[in-house]
């Protein structure tokens, strides 16, 4: 593998991190600002609403720019969002500098998954793009952990100085491990937009959407479940986070590695098992050993279809696939606020704290469905333009005949 996927894995390590690591910080900043927990928690929802939003805007506006050169601007807006966070005199401010960090979201991993494919072979493609990711699901192992860690030891204004910190690495490493990769000729905005046309690119955002909102359905709601119903300590929430966070870097691994060799067929295998293990989470979250597990596995199984997705979309949006990559990155923050927010309904509603764990099988196994649909869909269309081509005429050598 090309050393400069290092370097887009090192900018997606410091997005994951700053992604995430808000969630356990909440208390802290709330505490500093003086406002409540929920309206903390608007540091969550604007960061997840700038993604959705900030994917194809910021895509959009780097249409005419080269693909390094985006990148690089890029994991910029990324410094000066964290650096806002982190010296940030009041909670709006704090909360406008989390939006300015998140418009570097989508549309990083949408052009770099575009970047990651193309400096390698046609059959390394989905390994190459697992490889980006890679630093997304390590900063949930690593990242997050630490950085909680040292928010609640030294400030969390010092933990936002960290993660621009570590924009400035990846800013570096774009700069000097990326090649200058041509610009498509010819691609124009309405080239990326009619990728939207197409069903497949369409009904693989789908899946992406329920699919990992099948995840975020019971991850959401982790910590309760796991106080209330399995019986940890509350200090144990961290370690189970961490052990989510393996199952991710060893799923996008795995998912990498066979959507290479049989992309739909480890999209069935993985989301049909993801819908298996989350609804049987509704009984194994009353035993500490068998919830561990069953929390390593959702990480892995949901992070599985994410380089054969992100493929999926890339291979049917061929020749102006970067809006469309950036979309689908947006997709699975929606599949995120829409399983949590389905999630706090059923517990709401009296369902108790492992209710959103059916939640989170309903949509996994409806991205299953959508799965087959593609697939039936695929195999018509192949069959349809070979009838075609089989019923064109043959030209047929013209002899001339002497007489």
């Amino acid at each position: 593998m090309p050393l400069a996927l290092l370097a887009l894995a090192i900018g997606a390590f410091g997005i994951g991190t700053t992604e995430f690591v808000i969630m356990g910080l909440l208390p802290e900043v709330a505490n500093d600002y003086g406002v409540s927990i929920p309206t903390a928690g608007f540091l969550v929802t604007g960061y997840a609403l700038g993604v959705m939003f900030g994917a194809p805007l910021m895509t959009v506006l780097g249409t005419k720019v080269p693909r390094k050169r985006m990148l690089m601007l890029l994991m910029g807006l990324f410094i000066a969002g964290n650096l806002l966070s982190a010296l940030a005199p009041a909670f709006a401010v704090m909360l406008v500098g989390r939006v300015v960090a998140s418009l570097a979201h989508g549309a990083f991993f949408g052009i770099g998954s575009v970047v990651a494919a193309d400096l390698v072979a046609p059959h390394k493609r989905a390994g190459a793009i697992a490889m980006m990711f890679t630093g997304l699901t390590v900063a949930n192992v690593v990242g997050v952990p630490l950085g909680t860690l040292v928010g609640q030891s030294v400030g969390w204004r010092v933990t936002f100085a960290v993660v621009a910190a570590l924009g400035v690495i990846g800013l570096a490493g774009v700069a000097k491990l990326v090649p200058d990769l041509p610009k498509a000729e010819g691609v124009r905005l309405r080239h990326e937009l009619a990728a939207f046309k197409n069903v497949q690119v369409l009904l693989a955002m789908a899946m992406t959407v329920l699919g990992f909102g099948g995840v975020f359905a019971a991850i959401t709601y982790i910590a309760p479940m796991m106080t209330h119903v399995a019986g940890f300590a509350d200090g144990s929430v961290t370690w189970l986070l961490v052990l989510f966070g393996l199952g991710m870097v060893g799923g996008n691994l795995v998912g990498g590695k066979f959507a290479d060799r049989a992309l739909m067929p480890m999209l069935y295998v993985s989301l049909g098992a993801l819908a298996v293990v989350l609804a049987l989470f509704t009984l194994t979250a009353h035993d500490k050993i068998a919830s561990a597990v069953t929390v390593f596995l959702i990480g892995a199984l949901g992070f599985a279809t994410v380089p054969p997705l992100q493929k999926r979309v890339l291979d049917h949006a061929h020749g102006a696939p970067t809006l469309a990559s950036a979309v689908n990155i947006g997709a699975f923050n929606l599949g995120n606020a829409l399983a949590a927010w389905l999630g706090g309904v059923v517990i709401g509603a009296g369902f108790g704290y492992t209710a959103p764990n059916w939640v989170g099988a309903v949509l996994a196994a409806a991205a299953l469905v959508l799965a087959f649909l593609s697939a039936a869909l695929e195999r018509r269309e192949t069959a349809a333009s070979r009838t075609v081509a089989g019923s064109l005429p043959v030209e047929r050598p013209t002899t001339t005949v002497h007489h």
